[in-house]
């Protein structure tokens, strides 16, 4: 007899939840440092190319918000977690093809990398047509360097489709979604601090026009501690929670 795609071996479980035990003191004595409290910050463990056996233990160690990267890997993953009784509330983190929309919506809880109008309006449609019994949460990537050929809204651009301006705009007019904040990514080369302290400008001139958009999402492994000093509400924790990845699929 075969163990089920979400039976969690007993070493495994031990691994994970010694790995929790030293993010979420990472977090608590960031947060200590930062003079914030503890219950302002959010784990989201990043489970890219592990299984759904892993959400499971997670879920069982008390973890309640979980990323993915790729659709493809996620919504299986997604059904095989809930088969096994274990709903999370799930982020989709990654860069997102708007033919994926109708697939994303039926099991995501939040969209953390809506950069464009196209891309929002192709979420709207999809949670449309999903009948979803409530919007989906919608935060918007930002380009911390402002550079056009990589993923993220444009902060200081008035681009009709990829300036921060406008897909937040086209967001917060959405019925099926609700502008719930912002995320990003510290680019290559900056160093952290500079990355989050410019982010945190950007962010600062968001709120004046969407006071109720209140999450940032940044900050990962490497750099969560700095992410959680320029006001991260929520941090994206993969290898320092479930360990370094053998191979990337």
């Amino acid at each position: 007899m075969t163990d089920s795609p979400t039976t969690v071996r007993p070493d495994r479980r031990a691994e994970l939840a010694a790995g929790l035990a030293r993010v979420r003191a990472r977090i608590a004595d960031a947060c200590a440092a930062a003079g914030r409290d503890r219950g302002e910050v959010t784990l989201v463990a990043v489970t890219k190319t592990y299984p759904a056996a892993d959400v499971v233990a997670l879920a069982g160690l008390g973890v309640t918000d979980v990323g993915e990267n790729r659709d493809q890997e996620a919504a299986p993953k997604a059904a095989e977690a809930a088969a096994a009784g274990v709903t999370p509330r799930w982020h989709f983190i990654g860069q997102l093809q708007r033919n994926k929309a109708r697939s994303v919506v039926r099991y995501a809880d939040v969209v953390q990398s809506v950069d464009s109008v196209r891309l929002a309006v192709a979420l709207d449609g999809a949670a449309a047509a999903a009948a979803r019994d409530r919007p989906l949460d919608v935060l918007v990537q930002v380009s911390v360097d402002g550079d056009p050929a990589r993923g993220g809204a444009l902060p200081d651009a008035a681009d009709p489709d990829r300036g921060l301006g406008a897909v937040a705009a086209a967001v917060a007019g959405a019925g099926g979604l609700r502008l719930a904040g912002l995320m990003a990514v510290a680019p290559l080369g900056w160093e952290p601090d500079r990355a989050f302290a410019r982010l945190a400008e950007v962010v600062a001139r968001f709120r004046v026009d969407h006071p109720e958009a209140t999450v940032l999402s940044a900050g990962m492994s490497g750099d969560l501690e700095i992410a959680i000093e320029y006001g991260a509400t929520h941090v994206r924790v993969g290898s320092a929670l479930l360990g370094m990845r053998t191979t990337l699929r």
